[in-house]
Formats: C-alpha cells, structure tokens, sequence
C-alpha cells in the first residue's frame, strides 16, 4: 500500500530533492514524501480507494500535477513524473558537436613562490563532443591543444615552457584528452572520466563538468556551453623541473589547477567563416 513514483528530468536524471504531495478530490493533504537519492518515493501511508491528485515540487524545475487512482489495496502508483528545468533550460540535443575555439578557452593555473598564482593558457586547441541520444552518460569527447600555443603572457617563461624542462613541445606536440565514461554528478553535472597523453604520458584524468545551456547563435547554429575544471600534478606527467628557493620554497608549483570555458556548435564541422 502507499503511493510509488519516479522522479526524472526530460533527459532522464533523477531529482533526488523532489517533494511529492497528495491531496484528495476536496484539496486536503492526505500525504507527503521526498524522493530518494534515485529519485524514487515509496510512502507506505495507507490511502482510501479514489481519486488523487500528485503534486511534484524541486527547486529549479516547474512543479508538476498528475491524477492518481488508489485501488483497493491502497496502493498508488504514480510511474515516472517529469519535470521541467525552470526557464526551459534543457539538455543538448543528440548527435555531433564541434568546439569552437574561437569563443572558448583552455586556461591553466599554477602556484608561484607559493604566495601568488601564474595564469596561462592555451590559444589553439581543437576537439568533438557526441551527445548520446538514449543514455548521456554514453557520451563521449575528444580534444587535441596545441602545446606549443601556451601563453602566460611573458616570453621568456613561455620559451621555457615549451622546452624540456616542461611541455617539450618539439618531441611531443599535442596534448590529447580523451573520454572514457561519464557519470551523473546532479542534474545539470558530471564527472568525465578520461585519458590525458601530456609529455608523453598517459594518465586518466576526471573532468568536473557543469553544463550552461543551449542556444541560438546569430549565424543560423545552435551552441552549447560547459566549463570544466580539474587539477594535475605535474609529477604524474614526468614534469619535474623545479627551482628551490633558499628557504625550501619551490619557485614553480607542482599543483595544476585546469579551467575550461567551453562552446561547442551542432553539427560534425564548424561554420565557414
């Protein structure tokens, strides 16, 4: 007895923080429940047979009604209840997407004489997202940089960057990312497994990921935005130059913090410009 759903967005996460409340045919609460961590109510409150009515509230989605019939066995069963993002903020349709490096960015952070940081970034960089049409945790992306466009706005330490010390950008190019699984992290998150070759080695490497939104361009396209972010160490990478100051402290940090700023247009290709 008692009353089941199924809390989903349009795109098929569960809304764990959902509410679901019941009310009878004169408007009297006669139950309230919260999803679970899978978006699942099971209330086992006995419900006279008859007609109800399913209210599905969560912050950042469009409340929900639906009609329920309690049977004899004073059970209900609601299915699967779906809720719309607030302001019509959905996932991004199926199929293949292309980065546009132009109104993107590939920033990296690091720590210097361990009281301030340098800001770099990477200025050509190229990659693919494919949006799975069933399950988007069966998507998948591929991005290449550039290593020899890094740029912290200093010559001479971006010429130092780029040598062996580091990047070694004459033996090993590009760097390369790809994915390898995605998790759900939250309705509009995940964390995206995958594998980064940097400086010859290959490492997994996660990815948090927060999806923007999606959008008309002014050029006919429809365009998404995420912005990724994840830390390295730079030993992992067999990057271990360092310069250790007098009092211990090393000049260049080993912690790498990596920021992604990303748009991508629908479609396998960009548009002629």
């Amino acid at each position: 007895m008692g009353l089941t759903a199924r809390i989903r967005t349009r795109d098929g996460w569960a809304v764990s923080h959902a509410v679901v409340t019941v009310t009878d045919m004169t408007g009297t609460q006669v139950l309230r429940a919260e999803a679970d961590t899978e978006g699942a109510v099971r209330d086992t409150t006995e419900l006279a047979p008859g007609a109800y009515t399913v209210i599905v509230t969560a912050v950042g989605y469009a409340p929900a009604a639906s009609s329920a019939i309690v049977t004899a066995s004073g059970r209900a069963e609601a299915g699967t209840v779906t809720l719309a993002r607030q302001g019509g903020t959905e996932l991004p349709p199926p199929g293949p997407w292309t980065i546009d490096p132009v109104h993107s960015s590939v920033a990296a952070v690091a720590q210097h004489l361990g009281i301030s940081s340098v800001h770099g970034r990477f200025t050509e960089f190229g990659g693919t997202i494919e949006i799975a049409p069933d399950d988007v945790t069966k998507s998948r992306v591929e991005a290449v940089i550039w290593a020899a466009s890094v740029d912290t706005g200093n010559g001479m330490r971006d010429t130092h960057l780029k040598s062996a010390d580091f990047l070694d950008v004459e033996r090993h190019p590009e760097i390369t990312y790809r994915s390898t699984g995605v998790t759900a992290a939250g309705s509009d998150r995940w964390t995206v497994h995958g594998e980064l070759s940097l400086h010859g080695v290959v490492r997994p490497v996660d990815l948090d990921l927060a999806y923007l939104g999606t959008g008309a361009d002014p050029w006919g396209g429809t365009r998404a935005a995420f912005r990724a972010t994840a830390e390295l160490q730079r030993e992992d990478f067999a990057m271990n130059y360092n310069q250790v100051l007098q009092a211990g402290i090393a000049a260049i940090g080993t912690t790498l913090k990596v920021e992604l700023d990303i748009q991508a247009v629908q479609g396998d290709s960009l548009p002629a410009a």
